[in-house]
Parts: structure tokens; C-alpha cells; sequence
């Protein structure tokens, strides 16, 4: 029997192309600067853009701890969508899901994150806080002053 699962979605408007948004979600240099929520660095990311490649994201937390994110993509539609595994290195045993889908819109970019197979409500909060951060970086990336500096 499977163990239950919760999923949460996240969305926001980017006002860039979706190409552009698309580049910036996997590109390792851009990754540096808008990813994590605030307070919350990216001093490393490594991304093999092909269906059945890795990525991993370094995310410095406030107290200088780092916790790695990585998983293997699973579906790749250039300027459209990703969808890969997400394995936390603090904790998390069993692979979560992520689909990111870029959708054109008059103001720029629909980013709609669905973050799935979730094992418990603190997760799900946890996870919504860092979506919600990281579509703000990703807002400031193309909008407004950026929180910090590339590596």
C-alpha cells in the first residue's frame, strides 16, 4: 500500500519571454542569482539539461547550513515545460515530484510550479514558503533590483 501524498501548486507572472524564463530555470549561472527565498543563497548548481540528466541546487540557509537539492529530469519541452525529481539532502528519502510549466501570457510568463508527492504538511509549508521565494527571486531576476550578486 502506498503511503498518502500531497501536492501543492504555486504560480506567479514573470515578465520576461518564456525562452527567457525557460534559460533562467536551467541555466546554472542564472539559477545562482534568483534562486531560494530571501535569505537563502545558491553558491553552487550543476544542470545536464537531457531527459534522464541530473541537476543539483546548493541552497545556503540563514545559519550557514547547506542543503542539496537534486533529482534526475524526467520530461523536457524547451520554453515549455520541465518535469523532474526532487530529493532534499536533510532529510527525504523518497523522491518528490516537480512540473514546471512556462505559458505565455500578454504581461510575459505564466510560471505554474506543481510540486507532488509530498509526505506531510510541514513539507507542503516548507515547500510553498520556497516556491513563493523563489518566484519572487525569479519576479526580481527580470523586474526590480536583484537581492544578490552571482558567484
Amino acid at each position: 500500500m502506498n503511503a498518502p501524498s500531497l501536492n501543492l501548486i504555486a504560480r506567479r507572472i514573470i515578465q520576461a519571454r518564456p525562452s527567457q524564463v525557460f534559460h533562467a530555470w536551467t541555466s546554472p549561472e542564472a539559477l545562482k542569482v534568483w534562486w531560494g527565498p530571501a535569505g537563502v543563497d545558491c553558491p553552487a548548481a550543476e544542470v545536464n539539461l537531457v531527459e534522464g540528466g541530473e541537476y543539483r541546487i546548493a541552497n545556503q540557509l540563514p545559519e550557514g547550513n547547506l542543503l542539496w537539492i537534486t533529482g534526475t529530469f524526467e520530461e523536457i519541452v524547451p520554453n515549455e515545460k520541465l518535469v523532474y525529481t526532487w530529493l532534499s539532502s536533510d532529510h527525504q528519502k523518497m523522491p518528490e515530484r516537480v512540473s514546471v510549466y512556462f505559458k505565455p501570457v500578454t504581461e510575459g510568463t505564466e510560471v505554474i510550479v506543481v510540486h507532488e508527492r509530498i509526505m506531510d504538511k510541514r513539507t507542503v509549508e516548507q515547500h510553498k514558503a520556497g516556491w513563493e521565494g523563489c518566484l519572487e527571486g525569479l519576479v526580481q531576476f527580470y523586474s526590480g533590483p536583484l537581492r544578490r550578486n552571482p558567484s
